[in-house]
C-alpha cells in the first residue's frame, strides 16, 4: 500500500480514538494492525473503509480484544456485522464473502494461523518434557460453515510447515469423529474447525489433546500463553505460503469405518432395534449429521426418513433461524415430515453433530420437543436397565460405575445414580471436564492392572464388555456422560459429546418404549414417581459486542458485590461461587476457577449463573423439585412449574435493573 495512504488510516485511527469513538483496547490493536510490515493491503483497505463510513461499532467489536480460548475452544465472527467491499470480493461458491471479517476478535485467516502456531508450539514443548522425540502429528477436521475447508487446510498447512505431520479429511466430519480419529491415529493434537450451533456468520477453532479430548488446564493455558506472545508480524509469511511445499495426508475410507465400528458400543440391546422395526425422522440442519448417524442407524435396521430440504450442506442454514436442536423451530421441518410418514420420533443434530434434538409423540399423537435434561435421565434409566439386565452392573461392583453430569444439568440425574447405587460425579460445564474424567479412569486402570495382575491394556483396542469389567474393577466405567445443553456420550472411545453415538443410543431407547407400548412423557412420569419431580428452566440474556461483553461482566460482578438476599420472596440458603478456591466435586478432587455461581433456596430450589463461554450472553438456569411420594403428579407439576417462572422473570428483571445501576 502507498506510504501516504497508509499513513492517513493511521491518522484517522488516532484522530477516532481522540474523539472517543473507539477505545483504548481497540486503538491498540488496530495500531498493531497497521504498523505491521507487510500486512496485505486488503486488510488495511477493510479498515479503511470501515473508518470511512465511521462505523465505529463494527471496529469496536472487531478489535477490542484479541479472540480468546473459551469453554468450548476460539469461536468468533468470521463475517462482520458490516462486510466491507474488498471483503466481499468475488461471490465465493458457499454464497458468502470471499475473505474472512479483518478484526483481532474475528476468526479469520491470521488468528487461525495465530492458534495454530501456538498449539504447535505447545505440544512440541509437551513431547520434550514427556521424552516424546518424533514428528508432532495433528489431525484436523471441519463442518460446513463458512471458510471451514479453507481454515482446515490452513491449519494442517501451517502445522506441515511448522514441522509437524498433518492429517485431514477428504470433506466436512462430525466433531466426535475428529475426537476419535486422534486417538486412532496416534496423533499427538487435534483440531476442528467449527462454531457448532452458532449463528452462521461464526466460526471456530476446537483444540483436542492427545487423548481426544479438548484441551483443559494446565495445557490449554499454554496454548493461550503461546496465542498472546505471538507477534502479528509473525503470521503474515503463512499467508504467502505455497501450500504445493508441504503435502498434507488425507485419511481414508479405514477411517470412517472404524468410527462406524465404535458407534455400535453406543447399542446395548442391538435385537431390540431390529425387532421393533423403529421409524424415525432425521434431520441434519444442513450440518455433517447424516454423514455418519443415518447409515450407523441403517445398519441397525431403522427405517429413516431424512429432511432433504435440511440434507443439503448449506453454510447459511437457510431453512432455520438457528442451527441450534435447543430451539423447538430447527426441528419443525422435521416433525412436518414425521406426521407425513407416521414417524414416532424426530433427530435434528446441530452442524457439527455433536449435540443432538428430540421430538417425540405424545399418547395423543402430538410432537413435544424434550429438553436436553429430560433426554438425558431417560438414557441414565434405560441404560442402567440394560446394564442390569446383562449383569454387568451388580450390587457388587456397583462402586465401579459411574455417571458424569455438569453442575447445570438436573439433580434427577444424580437421584437416578443415587437410587441404583453409583457415583455420579458433577464437573463445570463444558464436556471436555467430563472427558478429563474418562482420562484418569482409562489412566488409573492401566497402572492398576500392571501393578496387580502383570498386564498391559491396549484399552481402544480391548473389547466393550472387557473394557467395562476392568474399569469397573480397578478404576470407574463411565456409563453415560451428559449436560442439559443436549450434549450426551454413551460411548468411551470418544472423548467428546456425540450425536451420532447418541442417535443410536435414543433410537434404542424408543424402540424400548414401542416394545412397552409407551411414550417418552409416560416413562418421564414414572421417573418422577420413583425419584421425585424434577423439572429446569434456562433463561438466556444477550449482550452483542464490545459492550455488551463489558455488560456481561458487570453483570456477573454484581452478584458478588450485592449479592441478593430473596429471590422472588424465597430465602437464600447459601451461595457457591465457583471463583473462590477449595470447592472440591464428589471424588474430592479440586474443581477448576470458574465465573459460575449456584444459589440455593429454602425449598431445595437452586438458581445458577454463569456467563456464556462461547456465545455473548448470560445463562440463568432454574432448577426445582418436589420429592418423591406425592400421589398427585400433576398438581407436583404444577406447583413446581409455577414456581420456576416465577423465579425466572424474576431474574430477568433483576438483571435488568442491575445493568442500569
Amino acid at each position: 500500500m502507498e506510504k501516504d495512504k497508509l499513513e492517513e488510516i493511521i491518522n484517522n485511527v488516532q484522530q477516532a480514538y481522540e474523539g472517543e469513538n473507539l477505545i483504548k483496547t481497540s486503538f491498540e490493536n488496530l495500531m498493531a494492525y497497521l504498523n505491521t510490515k507487510e500486512m496485505p493491503d486488503r486488510i488495511i483497505e477493510s479498515i479503511g473503509e470501515l473508518l470511512t463510513d465511521k462505523n465505529w461499532e463494527e471496529l469496536n467489536d472487531r478489535f477490542h480484544a484479541n479472540l480468546a480460548f473459551g469453554t468450548g475452544g476460539m469461536r468468533g465472527r468470521t463475517i462482520g456485522k458490516s462486510v466491507t467491499k474488498v471483503e466481499k470480493g468475488n461471490k465465493s461458491p458457499t454464497g458468502g464473502p470471499e475473505f474472512a471479517a479483518v478484526g483481532a476478535n474475528t476468526l479469520n485467516e491470521l488468528t487461525v494461523i495465530r492458534a495454530t502456531k501456538a498449539l504447535y508450539l505447545y505440544i512440541k514443548q509437551w513431547m520434550a518434557g514427556e521424552g516424546i522425540y518424533e514428528q508432532p502429528r495433528l489431525v484436523v477436521a471441519h463442518d460446513v460453515r463458512h471458510f471451514s475447508a479453507n481454515f482446515s487446510d490452513l491449519v494442517a498447512n501451517e502445522w506441515a510447515q511448522m514441522g509437524g505431520y498433518a492429517m485431514k479429511f477428504d470433506g466436512p466430519r462430525s466433531t466426535p469423529q475428529l475426537s476419535f480419529a486422534v486417538r486412532s491415529n496416534y496423533a499427538h493434537a487435534g483440531v476442528v474447525i467449527t462454531a457448532s450451533h452458532n449463528p452462521f456468520h461464526d466460526n471456530g477453532f476446537k483444540a483436542y489433546f492427545y487423548d481426544g479430548a479438548q484441551l483443559v488446564p494446565p495445557h490449554a493455558n499454554k496454548v493461550v500463553e503461546n496465542y498472546n506472545r505471538i507477534a502479528i508480524s509473525d503470521l503474515i509469511p503463512s499467508l504467502e505460503v505455497d501450500t504445493k511445499d508441504f503435502p498434507i495426508t488425507t485419511l481414508p475410507t479405514s477411517d470412517d469405518l472404524g468410527y462406524r465400528a465404535v458407534l455400535e458400543d453406543a447399542v446395548l440391546d442391538p435385537e431390540m432395534l431390529k425387532n421393533q422395526s423403529l421409524k424415525l425422522v432425521f434431520t441434519p440442519i444442513h450440518g455433517t449429521g447424516a454423514i455418519t448417524a443415518v447409515p450407523a442407524l441403517w445398519d441397525h435396521g431403522v427405517e429413516v426418513c431424512i429432511v432433504d430440504e435440511q440434507n443439503i450442506q448449506d453454510p447459511n442454514f437457510s431453512t432455520v433461524k438457528s442451527p441450534n436442536p435447543e430451539n423447538p423451530e430447527a426441528l419443525k421441518m422435521g416433525i412436518s415430515v414425521a406426521k407425513k410418514t407416521r414417524s414416532s420420533l424426530v433427530l435434528g443434530s446441530d452442524p457439527d453433530s455433536d449435540r443432538i434434538g428430540v421430538a417425540a409423540r405424545d399418547g395423543d399423537g402430538k410432537f413435544n420437543c424434550l429438553t436436553g435434561n429430560q433426554v438425558a435421565c431417560m438414557l441414565a434409566e434405560y441404560r442402567l436397565m440394560q446394564f442390569k439386565r446383562k449383569q454387568l452392573l451388580r450390587e457388587e461392583n456397583q462402586k465401579g460405575f459411574a455417571l458424569l453430569k455438569t453442575f447445570v444439568t438436573s439433580p434427577l440425574l444424580s437421584k437416578i445414580a443415587q437410587g441404583n447405587g453409583i457415583s455420579c460425579i458433577n464437573t463445570p460445564t463444558g464436556f471436555k471436564w467430563m472427558s478429563q474424567k474418562l482420562r484418569k479412569y482409562e489412566e488409573q486402570a492401566t497402572i492398576e492392572i500392571k501393578e496387580k495382575e502383570g498386564l498391559g491394556l491396549d484399552y481402544d483396542n480391548t473389547d466393550l464388555f472387557a473394557r467395562i469389567d476392568i474399569l469397573s474393577r480397578y478404576s470407574r466405567y463411565v456409563f453415560l456422560a451428559a449436560e442439559e445443553s443436549y450434549g450426551y456420550l454413551p460411548v468411551d472411545l470418544v472423548r467428546d459429546k456425540d450425536g451420532n453415538a447418541s442417535a443410536l443410543a435414543i433410537a434404542e431407547l424408543f424402540a424400548f418404549l414401542k416394545s412397552s407400548n409407551s411414550t417418552a412423557l409416560d416413562f418421564l412420569d414414572s421417573l418422577y414417581l420413583k425419584y421425585g419431580y424434577h423439572a429446569e428452566k434456562t433463561e438466556n440474556i444477550y449482550f452483542e459486542g464490545a459492550e455488551g461483553s463489558e455488560t456481561i461482566n458487570k453483570l456477573a460482578k454484581s452478584y458478588r458485590k450485592s449479592p441478593p438476599v430473596k429471590i422472588s420472596d424465597i430465602e437464600i440458603t447459601g451461595i457457591k461461587d465457583f471463583l473462590q478456591t477449595g470447592h472440591l466435586d464428589e471424588e474430592e478432587e479440586n474443581l477448576p476457577l470458574e465465573n459460575f455461581l449456584i444459589i440455593n433456596l429454602e425449598n431445595d430450589f437452586s438458581v445458577a449463573i454463569r456467563p456464556s463461554g462461547t456465545e455473548p450472553k448470560i445463562k440463568y438456569y432454574i432448577f426445582g423439585s418436589e420429592a418423591k411420594g406425592s400421589l398427585d403428579l400433576v398438581k407436583s407439576k404444577e406447583k413446581v412449574n409455577a414456581l420456576i417462572d416465577t423465579i425466572a422473570k424474576w431474574l430477568v428483571e433483576d438483571a435488568e435493573q442491575r445493568t442500569k445501576s
